[in-house]
């Protein structure tokens, strides 16, 4: 049974209605993920879940063996989205470094966990469902 040529090479706009599909599922995934720690820690883990969608989407399509790649796209989008961030702790500027460090630590791990979890959730549901639903592979 051979394929049809719509079948193996999708159209542009079946392209883009992927893509569009991968960029609100994760984005959904991670509003959903992000919101029981506030509203608005999961509207930015909604909006970075979104922009990870597309990009792993194009990701996947350029190289869909580089697992590395996948992984660094995650880390990147955690990166970019702890940047906007406010504080987690302020830094206490009366003790030396290592007691300053001990101090604060703890807080601001536990900041970017939460910041993180709704983030990699959606990656793992996003390759999930691209696993258990083919034809929303690119």
């Amino acid at each position: 049974m051979s394929e049809t040529p719509a079948a193996v090479h999708p159209s542009r706009a079946q392209l883009r209605l992927r893509s569009i599909a991968w960029a609100l599922g994760a984005g959904v995934a991670a509003l959903a993920l992000g919101l029981p720690l506030g509203l608005e820690a999961g509207l930015r883990a909604g909006g970075c879940g979104f922009f990870y969608g597309l990009l792993a989407f194009h990701l996947q399509r350029v190289d869909p063996d580089d697992s590395h790649l996948q992984a660094g796209l995650v880390g990147a989008v955690c990166g970019i989205h702890s940047l906007g961030l406010p504080p987690v702790a302020s830094w206490p500027a009366d003790q030396p470094l290592a007691a300053a460090l001990v101090t604060v630590a703890p807080a601001v791990m536990m900041g970017l966990l939460r910041a993180w979890l709704p983030l990699i959730g959606a990656a793992f549901l996003l390759h999930g469902t691209q696993r258990a639903l083919p034809a929303l592979r690119p």
